[in-house]
């Protein structure tokens, strides 16, 4: 028998600067192929490539590593599954966009032990939750161009992509396959953007 895991909020005063060991690891990544803008407009198409080597992105090689309650979200709220040991085993972290009338999901994460259990599903559906009772129109997310997984699941929960970003990491993000792209989920849309 699977144990059940209780998802429950994550309190301000207890978990702020609590630090999201967010590894990511893939096979493949997006690749950007870009033709400038001409009179007659430009040419985008993102296509997913294998990688020659396993690309590996991990905490320490960040400037601002994840952590719940960052000072820039100021109405965030997170919800987790804390283990026995009071430990953080999943999570995620929503804060209202108000002048957009979007929830913006800042953080989501499942310890790789509990990945495939459907942990991530029910914390999305969580956020879900929150964007409806807030009646907010859409949830918007960022991830990146090599976290493949992340983009499988997020289209899988009814995400599309709403955008991209070539220079938001570096200079050099499609060279570093770690271009950031933006997905939205979109409350009581009739048909979807072709």
């Amino acid at each position: 028998m699977t144990k059940e895991f209780d998802i429950v909020p994550l309190p301000k005063d207890k978990w702020k600067g609590i630090p999201i060991p967010l590894t990511t690891r893939s096979d493949s990544y997006y690749d950007f192929e870009i033709d400038p803008f001409d009179k007659e407009g430009c040419s985008i198409k993102i296509v997913r490539k294998p990688a020659e080597q396993e690309i590996v992105h991990t905490p320490d090689e960040y400037d601002f590593p994840d952590s719940l309650y960052q000072d820039h979200w100021d109405k965030a709220e997170a919800y987790g599954v804390v283990g026995d040991d009071g430990k953080l085993l999943a999570c995620i972290e929503v804060c209202p966009e108000e002048w957009s009338n979007r929830l913006m999901v800042t953080e989501l994460w499942v310890a790789d032990e509990l990945q495939g259990i459907g942990l991530g599903k029910r914390l999305m559906d969580k956020a879900k939750e929150v964007g409806k009772e807030q009646n907010r129109r859409a949830i918007i997310l960022e991830t990146q161009s090599c976290n493949t997984k992340a983009i499988g699941f997020y289209l899988h929960q009814g995400f599309e992509i709403i955008g991209f970003d070539t220079c938001c990491y570096t200079n050099n993000d499609i060279g570093r396959r770690e271009v950031r792209i933006n997905l939205g989920f979109f409350f009581n849309r009739e048909g979807r953007r072709r």
